[in-house]
């Protein structure tokens, strides 16, 4: 939920509302992009928090610049195997919790 001008806004409202239903492909299709924006945050902020630049970065992943940059933008997401390679190359440490 969201407090907007002192008023309670209930956010899935919204959400429904913008990109359609839970369940549907339009919502399906705005939460994939949404990972692949978030994704790309994440490595861009690794990245800038490593002092390195895109093209080094591509170069320790045998890739090129243009394809970070597009990781980072949202505009395309990694393969899982690529995204631990990338964390890898800004010497970062991956860990998984699960609960069922």
């Amino acid at each position: 939920m969201q407090i907007n001008n002192h008023q309670i806004v209930d956010y899935d409202a919204v959400l429904d509302a913008k990109f359609g239903a839970e369940g549907t492909p339009e919502r399906a299709e705005a939460e994939e992009k949404a990972y692949a924006f978030y994704t790309g945050q994440i490595i861009e902020d690794a990245r800038k928090k490593a002092k390195i630049t895109q093209a080094e970065l591509a170069r320790r992943i045998g890739s090129d610049r243009s394809y970070i940059s597009r990781v980072e933008s949202g505009q395309t997401e990694p393969k899982v195997s690529t995204f631990y390679r990338i964390m890898n190359a800004l010497g970062c440490r991956i860990e998984f919790s699960m609960s069922l």
